[in-house]
Parts: structure tokens; sequence; C-alpha cells
């Protein structure tokens, strides 16, 4: 697949930069069970993770061309709620230097 091919129209380059970030986010996720050792910061990576792969899975439900299926539907309920709770979680987290 060439790069024409990913920027053709505004909803290629909507579907590409929502692969992204659900991959960064399944990255950011993993990453949080595997590799960090600091609690916190193990929940702030999770939580930024999920925010991501919810933003990506909510982006292609949006730019699809068929109908939108029970999963579909699921996601589009649950994710924002998901989102919301993460980000709250995230603003409970944050140290003074953070914005607080």
């Amino acid at each position: 697949m060439t790069l024409d091919a990913l920027v053709s129209t505004p909803a290629a380059v909507a579907q590409t930069v929502s692969w992204l970030a659900t991959g960064i986010g399944l990255g950011l996720w993993l990453w949080s069970w595997l590799g960090e050792k600091n609690a916190i910061q193990k929940l702030r990576f999770r939580d930024c993770g999920v925010i991501l792969l919810f933003a990506g899975i909510l982006a292609r439900i949006v730019v699809q061309e068929r109908a939108m299926t029970p999963f579909d539907w699921a996601m589009s309920l649950l994710g924002p709620l998901f989102i919301a709770a993460a980000l709250w979680r995230l603003g409970r987290t944050a140290t003074a230097g953070e914005g607080r």
C-alpha cells in the first residue's frame, strides 16, 4: 500500500491515524503491564493506552461505510465511558507540577 492510498481522502487519513493511535495505545497498555514498576506510572500508562485504543476504535466506527453492527453500537456507548473514566483517573493522579 502506498502513501498516496493512505492519505487519498479525509476518511483514509482518519482511518490511518486511528490505526496509529490504536497501535500506540496498545503499546502503552502492554508497557503498563510488562515494563513499568511504579504503581502510579503503571496506572497512567494504562489510562493513556485505553484512551488511545478507544479513540482509534471510535474514529474507525465514524468513518466506516457499512452499517453499524451490535459491536459498533456497544463500542459507541462504552468507549466514551472508558475514555471519561481514564481522563478522570489521569486528572486525579496528576502531581502538582502537571497542572494541578
